[in-house]
């Protein structure tokens, strides 16, 4: 496939970024080692192209995060039509809290009219600093190399005996961060639905129509499914999953920011990936940005794009691209999670063993987080159980509804087995 050359990214100064559009950030700092949100952090915020000066100072509160503030971004048409002007502006953030190391990350990056969300887990002081993070261009913007040709479905003859015996989502991700054969790369564990969230935010805009986000999320995370269904990687002799190399899976950016309107979609999607009738392993839906690198074959990113803005929906849009008989499947099994989601949203008037372990998550996940409220474990979903549940929707950015929704049923399960799990090696 052609590959055309495109200009190296700038990083903004304040000049640069239009004082007429913004964007909206929020920091959450955990401890690296205790999944305990840090309070009393001080957050320096600052340009990328001027990091020494900075332009506001945040204070975390108990719960580890900062408010959310607006700050200048370029115009959102940018984001909107490729070959533009950088879309997003970059900041760069200096991190101080009590004994912990200082940390700092440079380029988060934040779109016009979005709220973008930048994690943090530092580490304990020690003798030697820790490590800092640069988050490098967005892969529309920067320069990428275009991926290598892969057949949509593996044979069982090409990569060995296949592991699995059904499609399950993995609790987590074992990115190999560089091509293949590169030895010295690390690798990351990540969670998998942070995981989607970070390729997404890396390789798509949040202020596209969300059509078009859920069809791109859903080729990301079939095709993700594939490489672990599959067992690629180890099948070749290697101890990862999948790579941060474009050339060969995704672009995955350690410590990046992502986007709510991003987040919100993995959240309520990530059990599903895309198959076609007869085949039982994910299919691999390869993608290019069908500007800078042509795929004919694969989903093009600014046409997906283009496709939403004229109201398709996803499967109409994954359609257009992989023809009529791909469709939409679910995994039946979650790893990691103690209890699948009870079937019906869980409110006041609910009752039964869904809901006392519900509460029961709830305490532990309180003991981390002191901001919410403990409640009595009696299987009854009365206004104080609908009040914890509203603070931690509030705590982890979901619609404070009271409301214990599919999407908030696996947030409390994912942050339960977190604080549930430190607590163990410690």
């Amino acid at each position: 496939m052609p590959y055309v050359h495109q200009k190296k990214p700038l990083r903004l100064y304040p000049a640069q970024v239009s004082t007429q559009s913004t964007g909206f950030l929020q920091i959450n700092l955990t401890g690296a080692l205790t999944y305990t949100p840090i309070p009393d952090a001080t957050v320096r915020i600052a340009y990328t192209g001027n990091p020494t000066q900075t332009i506001e100072e945040l204070t975390t509160d108990e719960s580890g995060q900062t408010p959310t503030i607006e700050l200048p971004t370029p115009p959102r048409d940018y984001s909107l039509e490729p070959e533009s002007q950088q879309p997003y502006s970059e900041y760069t953030l200096s991190i101080t809290a009590p004994g912990y190391e200082d940390f700092v990350i440079a380029g988060t990056q934040l779109l016009s009219g979005e709220t973008a969300v930048q994690p943090a887990a530092l580490l304990p002081s020690q003798p030697e600093p820790g490590q800092n993070i640069v988050i490098p261009a967005h892969t529309l913007y920067g320069d990428f190399p275009p991926k290598n040709p892969e057949s949509e479905i593996k044979p069982i003859a090409e990569t060995g005996e296949i592991v699995l015996s059904r499609v399950v989502v993995p609790e987590t991700i074992v990115v190999h961060d560089g091509p293949p054969n590169d030895t010295k790369a690390n690798n990351y564990y990540v969670p998998y639905k942070d995981y989607i969230k970070n390729v997404a935010s890396s390789e798509i805009y949040a202020t596209w129509p969300e059509s078009t986000i859920i069809a791109n999320a859903l080729a990301i995370m079939s095709f993700t499914m594939n490489r672990v269904y599959t067992e690629w990687y180890r099948n070749k002799g290697y101890d990862f999953t999948i790579t941060s190399s474009t050339a060969y899976d995704h672009c995955f950016i350690p410590g990046r920011n992502y986007f709510d309107s991003i987040s919100a979609v993995v959240e309520t999607i990530f059990t599903n990936f895309l198959s076609r009738p007869g085949v039982r392993q994910p299919i691999l839906t390869q993608y290019c940005d069908g500007k800078r690198v042509s795929c004919p074959n694969w989903m093009r990113q600014w046409e997906s794009k283009t496709l939403g803005d004229q109201g398709l929906d996803p499967i109409e849009i994954l359609r257009y691209f992989y023809g009529d008989s791909i469709y939409i499947n679910s995994a039946e099994q979650i790893s990691g999670i103690p209890s699948s989601w009870p079937g019906a949203p869980l409110e006041i008037g609910s009752s039964g063993p869904k809901v006392m372990q519900m509460q029961e998550q709830l305490n532990r996940i309180a003991q981390n987080y002191p901001a919410l409220p403990t409640i009595a474990a009696d299987g009854i979903y009365g206004p104080a159980t609908e009040n914890a549940v509203k603070t931690f929707q509030k705590i982890f950015g979901l619609p404070q509804t009271g409301i214990v929704d599919y999407r908030t049923w696996y947030k409390i399960s994912e942050i339960y087995v977190g604080v549930s799990r430190i607590a163990e090696l410690v």
